[in-house]
């Protein structure tokens, strides 16, 4: 079947099976490898996407429920000048980054939460990113990075 979906402001038209996620759409038919495969489960995040600016885990979509949707992957993140984005630096500047497997996930989830929210507290950032699996860190440089993220946002 013919899909037709928006992908970090390009459309694209693919086909694919009922069978087929939009992991492997993303991944295999469009190259955006930032979207990364952990568990296969929807537990871990590593495979968060932005559908129509909430966060959903790719390995649990079918690819069909992408038709007419509007999809952002971490490499359609930008910031003002075109260069990183604040969430991205922020990740950099505080060590958020780790092993950098579960980063896409947690960038784009702090996105949606700061979307919604521009001064979460701790509280709700551990909310926001409680999709999200770290196996590197304690998550203290994470929220580290939210909240810079924030600030920088704010004072934009």
């Amino acid at each position: 079947m013919k899909i037709s979906f928006s992908c970090n402001g390009e459309t694209r038209d693919i086909e694919a099976g009922a069978e087929i996620r939009a992991l492997d759409i993303l991944r295999e038919d469009l190259g955006l490898t930032g979207t990364k495969e952990g568990c296969g489960k929807g537990e871990c995040g590593a495979c968060t996407i932005l559908l129509d600016g909430k966060p959903v885990c790719s390995c649990l979509l079918p690819a069909p429920k992408l038709e007419g949707c509007e999809v952002v992957t971490v490499e359609g993140l930008k910031g003002p000048d075109g260069g990183l984005h604040p969430i991205q630096q922020a990740f950099l500047d505080t060590g958020a980054v780790q092993c950098g497997f579960c980063t896409p996930g947690m960038i784009l989830s702090t996105k949606a939460l700061l979307d919604t929210n521009p001064a979460p507290t701790v509280k709700e950032i551990e909310t926001g990113l409680s999709g999200n699996i770290c196996r590197c860190t304690g998550y203290g440089k994470i929220i580290e990075a939210v909240q810079l993220s924030a600030q920088r946002m704010r004072n934009e």
